[in-house]
């Protein structure tokens, strides 16, 4: 067998998240801090020996010798007495180490010190000597000593990498799993394991992983012909991030060499096949949520859901916080894709008490970014604001110097919910006034971005270089995905053309865009919601987008069949319904006959109503345009 090469770079899959303060404690809701440090209840500071008492605690409840839990947590018996009395001081390892061991759900580590703190009395410190007792030792494995030294080793750089990476610590974290990695030299099954878990990083979105994709192909290479079911599994998670990491290109032009987007979707398919429907939990929580990501632009919305449905059955049996989180979100996206929006909304509410018990700092970015999304849905454009234009940025320019995370993940996130909120409240004028438009710019490999640029245009009243530009986006429409970000992109294309339709004298350019559109939405059409993201926004209805083609090219009365599904969705979103009252009313105009005028008089106030409610003046302004010119539609 061969070896695997040594993996480079030092990226990262997780995002160091955001914790507020308790209401009314007084801390800013803007701090930011690793999950450690004093535990504040009721204005009363718990001081540092709460540790040892409540680590006694939990161990007794737990039915745990001190011998016992010392093993686990990889430090003497001795060590582990004197912490217990309050002698000597936990180190944050081992107060994560214990947390996990005990299934404290961050309880423990809530009681650690902070860094650098002079928490231990002067009169009971030890020397050198008593502050090497805690270090680590081989571990038993299967009643037997360990595999040598190097192997415990191998195993304690794992666990420290796996807390760093639950703390938000990624430069500790892959700084573990690179050490364990080239410690693990002769063992190919080992180096499978730490390359899976550096493999758990998120990469630049849109662009492939150069680096990790050799090193996955590296271990794979180097476990041909060990035919141990031990490294059926590991071939199985390392076919699973390989997969996920060649779909992530967003095209062939960012792929590597010919392992573009729809390769990787094909190796996750034969991956799925292969895996079986018992076996080692890891393995299965491992190749389903690598490979659900990997087929997202390649199959359709219901079946995605059913791939998470079993992520999540998976995970809950698995029991693994890691596992977890990843089941929930993307149950959640999912449920929202589907237009589930009240199911989205049970599981979102799963996913903050999965974020409060594991203090992950990637589950409590991915919640503030879920809780923006629905904000924006629901027409919460104060709270959504706040989060986007202050304490997002915060974030980001922390992350940035502090963590390494990609910052393209968060500025893309960030990004695609202000560019939402301006849309909505009808400022897509300071998009071009600001910093943003170099933003999407920068991002226009991405076509949504494209898309998003013409809709502003159209919106700012630069209608016919918005045309220009949506000739150009729809150019290139064969090589988009069937689903996936695909969909967000085809539903803002149909709004441009619902903007150029209202704006009218723009015929000659939508006569050959409407055909392309319409075709590639209409696998999607029914009650699905395009989500923009992973997750940023709720871009709308489907059967709204396929409406608004309908209407341009001449066909009212299938337009208002598409508006009569889409307000299914809709009906969950107030600032939604407005638009579609809009585009309704319309319709109903182009339809004519007895009582047509009056219904649009109707549905246009019903409009006018909602975009002056929620602030949306754009829309305001369309509406009461329309119902100031009979007639008109």
């Amino acid at each position: 067998m061969g070896r695997a090469p040594v993996p480079v770079g030092s990226g990262t899959d997780s995002f160091p998240g955001h914790r507020a303060g308790p209401e009314g404690s007084g801390v800013a809701s803007g701090y930011l801090a690793t999950p450690f440090g004093r535990c504040v209840v009721g204005g009363m500071v718990i001081e540092y020996d709460g540790f040892g008492a409540e680590l006694r605690r939990r161990r007794i409840a737990a039915g745990m010798s001190l011998s016992e839990l010392a093993g686990k947590v990889y430090c003497s018996r001795s060590f582990l007495s004197r912490v217990e009395n309050g002698r000597r001081r936990a180190s944050l390892e081992l107060a994560q180490l214990c947390d996990e061991v005990l299934g404290a759900k961050g309880a423990l580590v809530g009681l650690a010190p902070l860094p650098g703190s002079d928490a231990v009395p002067k009169a009971v410190r030890g020397g050198a000597g008593e502050r090497a007792a805690g270090a680590v030792k081989s571990p038993e494995r299967d009643g037997r000593s360990g595999a040598g030294p190097d192997r415990a080793e191998f195993r304690r750089l794992l666990r420290r990498g796996d807390l760093s990476h639950t703390a938000g610590e990624m430069r500790e974290a892959e700084r573990h799993y690179t050490a364990a990695y080239r410690g693990a030299e002769g063992d190919p099954r080992a180096q499978a394991e730490a390359v899976i878990r550096m493999a758990r990083r998120w990469s630049d979105p849109g662009q492939a992983d150069r680096e990790l994709l050799q090193s996955l192909r590296g271990c794979l290479a180097a476990l041909d012909g060990d035919g141990s079911a031990e490294a059926a599994g590991l071939r199985l998670r390392l076919e699973a991030h390989l997969a996920k990491k060649m779909a992530l290109a967003v095209s062939q032009d960012t792929a590597v060499g010919l392992a573009g987007p729809a390769e990787g979707a094909r190796l996750a398919e034969d991956t799925l096949r292969r895996l079986p429907d018992d076996g080692d939990g890891e393995v299965r929580c491992e190749v389903l949520t690598e490979c659900r990501w990997a087929r997202y632009d390649f199959m359709p919305a219901p079946e995605s859901l059913t791939l998470s449905e079993r992520l999540r059955e998976a995970a809950a049996r698995h029991d693994s916080p890691y596992f977890r989180g990843e089941a929930l979100m993307a149950v959640a996206i999912d449920q929202l894709r589907n237009g589930r929006i009240f199911s989205a909304l049970a599981t979102a509410n799963q996913y903050r008490k999965h974020a409060a018990d594991t203090h992950s700092a990637l589950a409590l970015w991915q919640r503030h970014t879920l809780d923006a999304l629905l904000d924006l849905w629901h027409g919460r454009f104060d709270a959504a604001a706040e989060w986007i234009f202050v304490e997002s940025l915060k974030f980001i320019e922390l992350l940035r110097a502090d963590y390494a995370v990609p910052a393209d993940n968060l500025t893309q996130t960030r990004l695609g919910q202000a560019y939402w909120l301006l849309r909505q409240q009808g400022r897509l004028a300071e998009l071009f006034t600001s910093d943003l438009a170099g933003d999407v710019e920068r991002h226009a490999y991405f076509p949504i971005w494209r898309a998003g640029l013409a809709l502003a245009l159209c919106e700012t009243g630069q209608y016919a270089e918005g045309a220009d530009l949506l000739l150009g986006c729809v150019a290139d429409v064969d090589r988009f995905p069937p689903s996936g970000w695909a969909v967000p992109a085809l539903v803002l294309l149909a709004e441009v053309c619902a903007a150029l339709d209202l704006q009218g004298g723009f015929d000659t350019e939508l006569a050959p865009v409407l055909p392309v559109l319409r075709a590639r939405l209409a696998p999607h059409d029914g009650e699905q919601i395009a989500l923009g993201g992973w997750p940023s926004v709720l871009v709308g209805p489907t059967a709204r987008a396929c409406g608004v083609l309908a209407l341009a090219a001449g066909e009212p009365e299938t337009a208002l069949e598409h508006f009569r599904r889409a307000a299914i969705p809709a009906r969950s979103s107030q600032p939604e319904l407005a638009r579609l009252r809009l585009a309704q009313a319309r319709a109903v105009r182009r339809v004519g006959g007895p009582g047509s005028e009056p219904n649009a008089v109707r549905l246009l106030r019903e409009a006018s109503r909602g975009a002056e409610t929620y602030g949306m003046t754009w829309l305001g302004a369309q509406s009461e345009g329309l119902l100031g010119a009979p007639g008109r539609g």
